[in-house]
């Protein structure tokens, strides 16, 4: 894990081996920003000058690079954009601030030292900048450069992360300014455990090692887990679940993971969906969109990364992780469309399509967890391609039983920078899912498919119990080339909103 430091070293007088400034982008040209004052000295204050020559422009996430002058003491200077200049009074955006870090960060691979000369002008701003620069300063290199049997190297190591950052302008004595380092580490850090689990090959990553590191995680935290796997599945009658992952030769596993604490008022349940492989089953899915379905357990991955993270963080409400694990295969054991499942509620589901197999794995997740009757339940899955269409790659919908609980999720995603849109559950959808069969069907209308899907899920929330259902599909598995503090690859989406949800109803600022 990349190390983080305050520092209060002048930017002049701090050895690394590279300094990151940021630079906005003014009505008359690039414009050093707040932090970098020593630097700009450095540069006869002609810094913004320099930057304006070499074509810099302080737009997001530009990077220009320079070679340090007399009076530094780094060989290197990195100017990053943050962006439109703030209006008179206003600072900068603590997302601009955060995206910012993250690109300079990973700019910087293979660095090991660099200080960051950013804005910071109180503790949110220490969390923004120390967050962006943790989460760009990421790499998943578990399977790149090592050597085979014949004594050859496969493909070249590639570079590793920055291994040290250093914010300068924070003070280290700050209580404030010491606990927004110290939570942005914790938050960072589950983070990027949760892009590793996305990003590691389902061959390696099944249901049980899966089940086994939230286990292994558990035992060193000291907090409860229990791990049903299908003698246990088939004994208590999650037919959802087992449903789903029959047809695999890893078999599936129900995972729940239990921090409490002393203080507590509120309990929480997150249910992630974790489908360690889809290949839709019998309704195989088409080629070109089985290469990425390792992500299809980020849920799982999310929400096992909030609780380990809300445990460390010490947090007074209790939280419950419950991952849903299966892999979705085709085999001769397989669920096959037309097939009715009894679900771990008593409901009974005819399967239509074996690809809509995470509202399945979720139903039986969602039962169980309401039989403890939380305070609030929230689910977090990437279970429809139809949310991608609706809101894009990098927004997640927010689906509810209660209009005022989505609000307050899309603002608590909206303040840790995490896209979303809240959806609406329209009951006239409903009626779609009736099955002359079963109780339900697992599919309904096409169109608006990613509500039919909450819908559904709504269907196996106890009675009384506030729920929420993000769908993650869009902004789980980055595919494109990286920007800010998003990598290529597993991103650890609704990790941040998930935290700061337990972070509110502990100190009872919900609303």
């Amino acid at each position: 894990m990349t190390a983080l430091t305050l520092s209060t070293a002048g930017a002049a007088t701090l050895r690394a081996d590279a300094l990151v400034v940021g630079v906005a982008k003014g009505p008359k040209g690039p414009v050093v920003a707040a932090g970098a004052e020593a630097v700009d000295k450095a540069f006869d204050g002609k810094l913004a000058t320099v930057l304006d020559a070499l074509g810099a422009s302080g737009a997001e996430g530009e990077i220009t690079k320079l070679p340090a002058p007399d009076g530094l003491k780094v060989p290197v200077v990195l100017a990053v954009g943050l962006g439109a200049v703030p209006e008179k009074d206003e600072s900068y955006d603590e997302e601009a601030l955060r995206r910012a870090a993250g690109a300079a960060s990973r700019a910087l691979n293979g660095t090991k030292k660099a200080a960051f000369a950013l804005p910071l002008e109180d503790a949110s701003a220490v969390t923004a900048v120390a967050e962006g620069a943790l989460l760009g300063a990421y790499a998943f290199t578990a399977y790149q450069g090592g050597e085979n049997k014949t004594g050859k190297s496969g493909k070249e190591a590639p570079k590793g992360p920055l291994a040290e950052v250093v914010l300068l302008g924070a003070k280290p004595r700050d209580k404030e300014h010491k606990a927004a380092a110290e939570r942005a580490k914790i938050v960072a850090n589950e983070v990027n455990i949760a892009r590793d689990l996305i990003n590691t090959p389902p061959n390696d990553l099944t249901p049980e090692a899966f089940a086994a590191v939230a286990q292994t995680t558990a035992k060193e935290l000291g907090i409860k887990v229990q791990v049903l796997d299908e003698k246990a599945l088939v004994k208590g009658g999650f037919g959802g679940i087992m449903g789903v992952g029959k047809g695999s030769e890893n078999p599936p596993r129900l995972v729940k993971i239990a921090y409490t604490h002393p203080k507590a008022e509120k309990t929480l349940a997150f249910v992630g969906k974790g489908i360690t492989y889809d290949s839709g089953g019998i309704s195989l899915k088409p080629a070109g969109h089985n290469e990425t379905m390792k992500c299809d357990m980020s849920g799982a991955a999310a929400v096992f990364a909030s609780v380990v993270a809300v445990a460390k963080l010490g947090l007074a409400v209790n939280v419950t992780g419950w991952l849903a694990l299966a892999e979705n295969m085709p085999s001769g054991s397989a669920t096959r469309p037309g097939d009715v499942l009894r679900m771990y509620s008593g409901k009974t589901v005819e399967v239509l399509n074996t690809d809509a197999e995470g509202r399945l794995v979720l139903g039986d997740a969602l039962t169980r967890a309401s039989e403890e009757n939380p305070d609030a339940i929230v689910d977090v899955a990437t279970l429809t391609g139809a949310m991608v269409l609706a809101l894009g790659n990098r927004t997640f919908g927010i689906m509810a039983n209660d209009d005022a609980f989505r609000t307050s999720i899309h603002e608590i995603a909206e303040e840790v920078g995490e896209a979303s849109w809240p959806m609406p559950l329209p009951a006239d959808l409903r009626k779609g899912m009736d099955s002359p069969t079963a109780d339900i069907a697992n599919m309904g209308e096409r169109m608006g498919g990613g509500l039919v899907a909450g819908l559904f899920l709504q269907e196996f929330v106890g009675e009384g119990i506030t729920w929420a259902h993000l769908d993650i599909a869009g902004p789980a598995f980055h595919e494109g080339a990286p920007y800010g503090y998003t990598p290529k690859g597993g991103t650890g989406s609704a990790v941040r909103t998930l935290v700061r949800l337990a972070e509110r109803t502990a100190t009872g600022d919900l609303g």
